[in-house]
């Protein structure tokens, strides 16, 4: 079967031969002014379950002038960017005595009974419609809308009733499964956070190396780090020591570990704010706060500038192995690593160096300021209250120290579980483009009639008749053109009736 090519039994129809679209609003006397009914603002109609969520409730006189009408069982569908592309449509289902109201940014679609507004939502909930209804779309920039014309225009492929409650049966029994598999793979990432903060606390706390630890014997203690780097200041040597530590563990502060750098200063900032004025021109690397990510350093992403070779721009000047952290802004706290082969680059006013010792792997002190293990001592506090951090604060920040050894291997493992936490997600990442995919290859099989069996195939195996979709089509247009000649009255109480 070729692309244009019906199974048999179906036929084609455009959209108003089996829906009425936009219907009109009832009149003001055909309900009561305090009648409540159900208040669909656009935010209530979920875009990923295709459902209403949440309506309110307004009396039939509140909304019956300004707002759009629908009732159960219609079919409404964002027709406003980015609403439409973002697929916001919905069954109307329990609405409150069976009417609704609501965004003006609507269109309803009415079943007159020859395709069930299941049929429609699911066809309508395709890539392929969204996509064909985007290029239609009139109006100025941000304001676009989905023109009734275009749905007026909308060709729909028809199959038998019958056919019809079958291929919405097996659309949602594939699609309820496709839904279980999406939400589980995206709580994947949540998942990995949580265990890649496990890690960092077992890390930071020592039970990660615990096993390592017994098979050393000549670890050289933390503390002799400190003492080490105390006889080359000339100063006293800290001696703290926290019980819950392992043996070989000390305790320092952040600024007792760095390189205090030239004319005596232990963090280097870029000084002037002018610097930001040179953004945009040609030159060197300049490394803003945005460039700063909780895992790497995205050189890709930084401007380039204009930079002097006096002094403030060495004291700007990054090198590999420096921690750079953001100390302004909404990302206060977060840090990276200067990586090997990093080209010539300085740092904004809202990025602090931080030049670790020797004596200390900087790739433990990143994984350090990355864990919850520092918990309200930690760098990312300061930004709850305070526009950002000040060098102090820095330097006076805690960090459990272990042997240099076993920084080294505390490194390597949480490097090695974060790599296989990164695969996993990379993994489910992957998995999830492939359910999404999946989600429509089921609808497009829907609607070319391969999902399930005809109506045709299964009445010649049962050895029966059935009523053909351009069958289907006529019966209903002549129900349609029987019913134009009740009055118009008449008609208005029977449905009020119905209603009810």
């Amino acid at each position: 079967m070729n692309g244009d090519e019906l199974p048999e039994g179906w036929a084609r129809a455009v959209l108003p031969e089996v829906f009425n679209l936009n219907p009109p609003k009832p009149k003001a006397k055909e309900f009561a002014d305090e009648l409540p009914v159900s208040f669909v603002p656009m935010p209530a109609v979920d875009a990923e379950s295709g459902t209403i969520k949440t309506p309110s409730v307004r009396t039939f006189a509140e909304v019956r002038k300004g707002f759009t009408f629908f009732q159960n069982d219609d079919v409404i569908l964002a027709k406003i960017t980015t609403c439409m592309e973002n697929g916001k449509a919905a069954i109307a289902r329990e609405l409150l005595n069976g009417l609704g109201f609501g965004s003006t940014e609507f269109h309803v679609m009415r079943s007159i009974g020859a395709m069930l507004p299941e049929f429609l939502f699911y066809f309508i909930r395709q890539e392929s419609f969204r996509r064909t209804a985007e290029a239609e779309m009139t109006g100025s920039v941000g304001q676009k809308r989905v023109p009734a014309e275009f749905l007026s225009a909308v060709d729909l492929p028809l199959p038998p009733l019958a056919e019809q409650r079958r291929i919405v049966a097996a659309v949602e029994r594939i699609l309820g499964k496709v839904s279980a598999a999406r939400a589980r793979l995206e709580r994947v990432p949540t998942t990995l956070k949580r265990f890649r903060q496990a890690v960092l606390a077992a890390a930071c706390s020592g039970r990660l190396t615990a096993g390592w630890r017994e098979r050393q014997t000549d670890t050289e203690p933390a503390i002799q780090i400190l003492q080490s780097l105390a006889d080359s200041r000339g100063v006293s040597a800290p001696s703290r020591k926290a019980d819950e530590l392992p043996d070989n563990w000390a305790i320092a502060t952040l600024g007792y570990l760095t390189d205090w750098g030239t004319k005596g200063r232990p963090f280097i900032t870029s000084g002037s704010r002018g610097w930001a004025k040179l953004v945009g021109s040609a030159g060197r690397y300049f490394i803003r706060s945005e460039n700063i990510n909780t895992d790497y350093l995205r050189l890709e992403d930084t401007v380039r500038v204009n930079v002097s070779d006096g002094s403030e721009a060495e004291r700007t000047k990054v090198r590999a192995g420096d921690l750079l952290l953001t100390i302004t802004g909404n990302n206060v706290g977060r840090t990276a690593v200067v990586p090997d082969g990093c080209p010539v680059a300085h740092v904004s006013q809202h990025v602090a160096i931080i030049r670790i010792v020797r004596a200390v792997d900087v790739n433990y002190v990143w994984l350090w300021l990355r864990s919850e293990q520092h918990g309200k001592s930690g760098l990312e506090h300061y930004g709850e209250t305070k526009p950002g951090l000040n060098l102090e604060q820095i330097r006076e920040h805690v960090i459990n120290l272990p042997p240099l050894a076993e920084q080294h291997e505390i490194v390597r493992r949480v490097s090695a579980l974060f790599a296989r936490a990164d695969a996993i997600e990379a993994r489910a990442t992957a998995a999830l483009k492939r359910v999404e995919s999946l989600a429509q290859a089921v609808l497009a099989k829907a609607f070319r009639g391969e999902l399930v069996p005809t109506e045709a195939e299964l009445a010649r195996r049962e050895n029966r008749s059935y009523e053909s979709a351009a069958e289907l089509l006529a019966r209903v247009r002549a129900t349609q053109e029987s019913n134009s000649s009740i009055p118009r009255a008449k008609a208005g109480r029977t449905r009020k009736a119905k209603i009810g």
